[in-house]
């Protein structure tokens, strides 16, 4: 019996790269071809939307490479999926019809684009308080645009209630606590930053509340 020592031939590995991009462009032709799907259920299927649906599914595609290698990289992959996601929910709105019910999704979108930010916290306390206090009041931000979405669903009815008032509250409310968070750290400029940011919290809550009560 003759033994075989022939070597198997090698198997073909792709680089990390490549399978990102073919992942990333999978995903977003899969979310194109279910929202025209989607799109076209409704009956009013306006087909010319596809020339926003597309770029923006494809701008989206290429910031997932970026983001699945990590390091300094994946910021500027999230950007440009979070711009790509934009464009794909404008042309999804303009495909389906209903951009006059389902237009403040795009001021929920960019406010929740711009709290994910905080995943890169800096590692100055008084950058990372900024940024936290940025990051919080674009979920105040996300919150309005959720409260619009509902009004125009018909879901909710404010009445005589002035309901923006109490997001300007709750904006000032937002900056005054990080004030307090910044005052707890020992680092040059503290004095400066917590009055910096006091002084709008005062007058947001100040607003906040005059509105509330009917101004």
């Amino acid at each position: 019996m003759v033994a075989d020592t022939g070597r198997a031939a090698p198997r073909r590995s792709y680089p990390a790269g490549a399978r990102h991009w073919a992942t990333s462009l999978a995903v977003a032709g899969a979310a194109a071809a279910a929202t025209t799907a989607l799109a076209q259920a409704t009956g009013q299927f306006h087909w010319w939307a596809g020339f926003v649906l597309t770029p923006g599914a494809l701008i989206a595609a290429c910031g997932g490479p970026l983001l699945a290698r990590g390091g300094g990289r994946a910021f500027t992959g999230y950007v440009v999926a979070c711009l790509g996601a934009l464009v794909f929910a404008d042309g999804a709105l303009l495909m389906a019809g209903v951009m006059g019910r389902g237009w403040p999704a795009l001021v929920m979108l960019p406010c929740l684009a711009v709290a994910g930010t905080y995943l890169w916290r800096p590692d100055d306390p008084l950058a990372r308080g900024l940024h936290r206090t940025v990051a919080l009041l674009a979920v105040a931000g996300a919150l309005v645009g959720a409260t619009l979405q509902l009004i125009r669903a018909g879901l909710y009815e404010p009445g005589p209630f002035h309901w923006w008032g109490a997001f300007v509250l709750l904006a000032g409310v937002v900056v005054a606590g990080n004030a307090a968070e910044l005052a707890r750290h020992r680092m040059p400029y503290r004095l400066q930053a917590v009055t910096l940011l006091v002084g709008p919290a005062v007058v947001a809550a100040l607003l906040g509340v005059r509105m509330l009560r009917g101004w």
